[in-house]
C-alpha cells in the first residue's frame, strides 16, 4: 500500500509542538509507514531542532506538496511564511503565536479537503492565543467543523485499548446534562462504530455510559437512562450495532480496559477525559517529571481525517527540549491507520430509517 501523506501542524510556536514534532520525525521507521509533511514555519522548526539537539536533521522548506522529499533525515515543512514570529516568545501567550497556529490548522484543512494530503495531525494550540488573534473558536474540533461544514461530529480519545467518545465536550456541566438526548447519543454511537471499523476492529462492541450515579438506579437518581440513553441503545441495536448499557459510569471504563468493550460513549467531557488521562498521563514523583504523556484525540464525523495529541501547549516546558513526543507519535500512527481505511463523509447516518450496519 502506498504510504499516506499526513499533514502535521506545528501547533502554537510558543509551545512544545515544534519540539515534539522534530523528535517524532527523527524516527526512520515512521517514514517507512507514511509521508509526513509539517505545516508551519521553517525558522520555528530549525529553532526546535536546535533545542532538541537534532541539528543533523535538514529542514526542507516547500511551497507545495509535490516539492517534498519524504525521506528520513529531512523534515519537509510547508512554509507559510508566517509574520511576527519574533513576537511569539517561547512559553508566552500572544496574538502572534495564536495567528500562526490558526493559519497552520486552516492550511492543513484546505490541503486535506483538496485531497493533496490523506489526513491531518494537529499539535496543541492555545485557545486564549487564537482568540486574541481574532479567531473565536473553543478548540480544534470547532475549527474543523466550521471549515469542513460538518454538522454531526464528536470527539474520541484513545489510549491503548481504551477509546472514549463524547456526547458533549466544551460546555458547562449543567448544560451537558441537558444535551444528553436520544438522537445525539445514537449519532455518537454510530460514529464510534464506524471509527472502530476503520481501525481494523471488525465487529465492535460499544459500551454506553449512564449519566447518573449507578446509571440512575431505575429512576431513583435521575431518569435520563430511562428516557434518553436506553432508547438510543435500543435503536443502535436495531441498526446492527453491538451497543450495551446504560453501564454504570463508575465501572464502564474499567470494563473497557479489561476488554469488555472496544469503545465507550461518555455523556460529557470530564466523564470521558478523566479515565483516559489517568491511564495515559503518568507522573513519576521520585523523578519529578512526567514519565508518560500518551493518548490521541480523534475527531469523528468529518469528511477528512483529523487526529491530535491529547495534551496542551505545556508552555512551562517550551524551549527546554524535554517535552515527551509519545502522544504525537501515537496520533501519527492513528492517522496512518485511519487513512488506510477512510471512506470519507459523515459517519453512519443514524437518522435513516431501517438502515443497518452489518457487513
Amino acid at each position: 500500500m502506498e504510504r499516506k501523506i499526513l499533514g502535521i501542524t506545528m501547533g502554537d510556536p510558543a509551545g512544545i509542538g515544534p519540539e515534539i514534532t522534530v523528535k517524532a520525525l527523527a524516527s526512520v521507521d515512521l517514514y517507512r509507514r507514511c509521508r509526513p509533511l509539517v505545516i508551519g514555519d521553517g525558522d520555528i522548526l530549525e529553532r526546535a531542532a536546535r533545542l532538541t539537539s537534532h541539528t543533523g536533521i535538514e529542514i526542507h522548506r516547500v511551497k507545495s506538496v509535490k516539492e517534498a522529499y519524504f525521506r528520513p533525515g529531512v523534515i519537509d515543512v510547508y512554509d507559510l511564511g508566517l509574520d511576527q514570529m519574533d513576537a511569539a516568545e517561547l512559553g508566552t501567550v500572544s496574538a502572534a503565536a495564536g495567528e500562526a497556529a490558526f493559519r497552520c490548522v486552516e492550511k492543513a484543512i484546505m490541503l486535506a479537503m483538496d485531497k493533496e494530503i490523506d489526513g491531518t495531525v494537529t499539535n496543541p494550540i492555545c485557545k486564549e492565543a487564537i482568540n486574541l488573534a481574532g479567531h473565536h473558536y473553543s478548540g480544534h474540533t470547532e475549527i474543523y467543523a466550521a471549515y469542513t461544514g460538518a454538522k454531526n461530529y464528536a470527539m474520541m480519545l484513545a489510549c491503548g485499548n481504551l477509546r472514549v467518545a463524547h456526547v458533549s465536550t466544551h460546555v458547562s456541566l449543567r448544560t451537558a446534562c441537558d444535551l444528553v438526548r436520544e438522537q445525539r447519543i445514537l449519532d455518537v454511537t454510530a460514529m464510534v462504530w464506524r471509527a472502530c471499523r476503520a481501525m481494523g476492529i471488525p465487529d465492535p462492541v460499544i459500551g454506553v455510559a449512564g449519566l447518573n450515579p449507578h446509571s440512575g438506579e431505575n429512576g431513583m437518581f435521575g431518569r435520563e437512562e430511562i428516557e434518553e440513553i436506553g432508547p438510543a441503545i435500543e435503536r443502535a441495536r436495531e441498526m446492527g450495532i453491538r451497543a450495551e448499557g446504560p453501564v454504570s459510569p463508575d465501572t464502564v471504563f474499567s470494563k473497557a480496559i479489561g476488554g469488555w468493550y472496544d469503545a465507550v460513549v461518555a455523556m460529557y467531557h470530564d466523564q470521558g477525559h478523566i479515565p483516559v488521562k489517568v491511564k495515559g498521563f503518568v507522573y513519576k514523583e521520585e523523578e519529578g517529571k512526567w514519565n508518560s504523556v500518551s493518548g490521541v484525540n480523534i475527531t469523528l464525523g468529518l469528511p477528512i481525517i483529523r487526529t491530535s495529541v491529547d495534551h496542551g501547549t505545556a508552555f512551562d516546558l517550551a524551549g527546554t527540549g524535554k517535552a515527551n513526543e509519545k502522544s504525537l507519535v501515537e496520533a501519527i500512527e492513528y492517522g496512518i491507520r485511519l487513512a488506510e481505511h477512510f471512506e470519507g463523509g459523515e459517519a453512519l447516518d443514524s437518522r435513516k430509517e431501517n438502515q443497518t450496519v452489518e457487513g
